[in-house]
């Protein structure tokens, strides 16, 4: 019996599915049917493969509703190895673009399903959609995401032209459309305007839902005003659009859901929204978003909050700076507001993911952890040298004799400190980027704000020379190319 369900159960998702599956034996076929289609080429083994599958198919059925229509479907090269072989596939997931059955490009967007929808919506038509009567306007306004109108009475005015060349360049983040037509004009009440209108998951009564257009129409100035105005007063920020929003920034995450539970999705944030509002009416400068907890995973485990449970949501924050604050208070407005007021005005202390502060009373290379980083590293008295590491990390392992040997040497020097910090279990500080280990910084006391990046030599003497020559006074023990300096004799 459970054998039975199982399989009925695997057969409904598989036929529940909205992406399509393509073999050898149909593929030609298959992909010629389509004028436009993503194919995503896989392994059931692979892990990112398995990550990608469930955004995969939320964008499929978001796509298969798009005006026009985009299919998106997969090749298991397990399976169809030919099929995959005559693409060049090496490696996976690898995602192509096909028009008219023939390959057109390499897929180049996100991998998370709000990205691949805005990537694939921009390759599908053109970027602005003309709206040839009433149905067309109502159905374009009827999408997921922000739309921009331009109402016309002449198509081939300037105000029109210099609208599909915002729609051009804007198009990956916005969806645009244009009309000429009378009926659709008296509908909607404009006449050589421009009008941005939210989606109606996002519609609220704290602002309004559409906004027209009124400063200078120039690409530039209508551009601006577009991205100061996509996110709202409080958007929905997601991984494809989190770069957009500015700082300083409050975020609630908790199950954020527009698909499947828009109601419960948009009870908390009306009392985000409610706060959001009162605070920025009051001229206040700071920025609100919710977000999905499990999509953002990763940030909550930054903030100290990787362990999310219950409904209610969660909140933390950035400042200018990108220094990380917690509302450690169960969620209500009350609190909310009580957070954010005290956040403006710096009244709470910035989360630190920091070790504990170590002595390095003796150490000839000074351990940094979070917690003593603007003590050691912005010392404005003296110059630092500072590798950023991984306790896992061989190279940084085959580096740390001949690092440790460098502190040695220059121990006597008073103007120059050879620092490091595991850069796994501590934050690192803005403006210092760490993408791969180890990764070196030079900071001269007078130029904190403006680190070097070192990419020279891993030997002793590769940076001896180069502390030699980049130190802000001479070093007492060597000269500016890094030679030794030869004592004085002291006479008798």
């Amino acid at each position: 019996m459970k054998a039975i369900l199982a399989l009925l159960a695997f057969v409904t998702s598989t036929l529940a599915s909205d992406v399509l599956e393509f073999t050898d034996s149909d593929f030609s076929s298959r992909i010629a049917e389509h004028e436009l289609i993503l194919v995503e080429f896989f392994a059931p083994w692979c892990g990112h493969c398995k990550k990608l599958a469930p955004e995969y198919e939320r964008a499929a059925t978001s796509l298969k509703d798009n005006d026009p229509p985009v299919p998106l479907a997969k090749v298991d090269c397990t399976a169809s190895e030919e099929t995959c072989k005559k693409f060049g596939v090496s490696g996976y997931p690898t995602l192509k673009i096909f028009r008219a059955g023939e390959f057109s490009e390499e897929y180049g967007g996100p991998r998370e399903a709000d990205g691949i929808i805005k990537y694939m919506q921009t390759r599908a038509g053109p970027t602005s959609k003309e709206l040839n009567n009433v149905a067309d306007a109502e159905k374009f306004l009827s999408k997921a995401d922000y739309g921009v109108i331009g109402f016309f009475e002449d198509g081939e005015s300037e105000l029109s032209k210099t609208f599909q060349k915002v729609a051009d360049a804007m198009s990956t983040d916005l969806k645009f459309a244009h009309t000429s037509s009378k009926a659709v004009l008296d509908k909607y009440g404009f006449k050589n305007d421009i009008v941005l209108y939210q989606p109606k998951r996002l519609r609220n009564k704290f602002e309004p839902s559409e906004l027209k257009y009124t400063d200078d129409a120039t690409v530039y100035k209508i551009k601006e005003w577009l991205n100061n105005n996509i996110l709202g007063l409080c958007g929905h920020r997601t991984q494809s659009n989190a770069e957009k929003f500015k700082k300083p920034l409050v975020v609630a995450f908790y199950d954020v859901d527009y698909v499947k539970n828009e109601k419960g999705t948009n009870y908390w944030r009306n009392r985000v929204m409610k706060v959001a509002k009162k605070i920025q009416d009051e001229g206040k400068k700071i920025f609100f978003a919710v977000s999905n907890s499990k999509d953002f995973s990763y940030e909550l485990g930054e903030f100290g909050l990787g362990d999310v449970s219950g409904d209610k949501p969660v909140v933390a924050a950035r400042d200018e700076r990108d220094r990380k604050y917690v509302m450690s208070d169960e969620f209500s407005m009350d609190n909310l507001e009580k957070f954010v007021r005290d956040f403006l005005d710096d009244k709470v202390e910035p989360y630190l993911k920091s070790e504990p502060v170590p002595d390095n009373t003796d150490a000839p290379v000074k351990v940094v952890v979070a917690k003593n980083f603007d003590e050691i590293v912005n010392d404005s008295e003296r110059d630092v040298l500072i590798e950023f590491y991984a306790p896992w990390c061989g190279h940084c392992k085959q580096l740390e004799p001949k690092y440790t040997e460098l502190g040695e040497k220059l121990a006597e020097e008073s103007g120059i400190t050879i620092a490091k910090m595991d850069a796994t279990a501590n934050d690192v500080a803005k403006p210092y980027e760490v993408s791969g280990f180890p990764t070196i910084y030079f900071a001269p006391k007078g130029s904190k704000n403006s680190p070097k990046r070192y990419s020279g030599g891993r030997e002793v003497d590769d940076f001896l020379k180069y502390l030699a020559k980049e130190a802000t006074n001479e070093l007492s023990g060597f000269d500016r190319d890094g030679k030794k300096k030869k004592k004085k004799k002291t006479e008798l």
